[in-house]
């Protein structure tokens, strides 16, 4: 087998590297062995493949040079997830579940279930958008007109506490999930509520 001047360094180079696929790496070796004249079954020991295997290579590099050692379209079925049930999946994924369900965020298998596909579909959907529904952001402001006069008093308890009193406040724990924040509760001793993102209070 005769090996071009212009392919030998390139062989050469798949051979050494270490990022390319080892298939590949495995195809210029086979090509190199044949072009120093070993026979399939020694190229089949040294390399550490079939005779077949060998073979094939061989074969595809004489037919069509380097282009012959790259991978070739696999048969089969086409992929049966369309563009328009991906869609619908990105879409359903940044919704949020139907209240009957009963979670607070969609997960592969869930999403799945309800759209009728397999979790592998779902996951290499969302790996392919970098969907995280699993994790949320947001900030919400309170509704509440008394809010301000609210804040002011129980920052006073912080800034000018009684005499002889003990301010103590109670946080949201940063690695317990909240699972409603939209309407919490927050209770001092002045008897006052709020909503926020967590709850606090305060003990005089």
């Amino acid at each position: 087998m005769t090996v071009s001047d212009q392919d030998a360094p390139t062989l050469r180079r798949r051979t050494r590297s270490s990022s390319i696929r080892a298939g590949l790496a495995q195809r210029a070796r086979i090509v190199l062995a044949a072009a120093v004249g070993l026979s399939n079954t020694e190229i089949a020991e040294r390399v550490g493949c079939s005779r077949p295997t060998v073979i094939r290579w061989r074969s595809r590099y004489a037919a069509k040079g380097l282009a012959g050692l790259d991978d070739q379209p696999r048969s089969g079925r086409p992929r049966t997830v369309r563009r328009v049930r991906r869609v619908e999946i990105v879409a359903t994924t940044q919704q949020p579940p139907p209240q009957q369900l009963g979670i607070t965020h969609w997960s592969t298998r869930s999403l799945a279930r309800h759209l009728g596909v397999s979790r592998m579909t779902v996951a290499r959907v969302w790996a392919e958008h970098d969907l995280t529904p699993w994790r949320v952001e947001t900030f919400k402001f309170s509704t509440d007109p008394e809010l301000q006069a609210k804040v002011e008093d129980l920052c006073g308890l912080y800034l000018d506490p009684p005499a002889g009193a003990v301010v103590l406040c109670v946080d949201e724990k940063p690695q317990v999930q909240a699972l409603d924040r939209t309407v919490p509760r927050c209770r001092c001793a002045r008897g006052w509520r709020s909503g926020g993102p967590t709850t606090t209070s305060a003990t005089v």
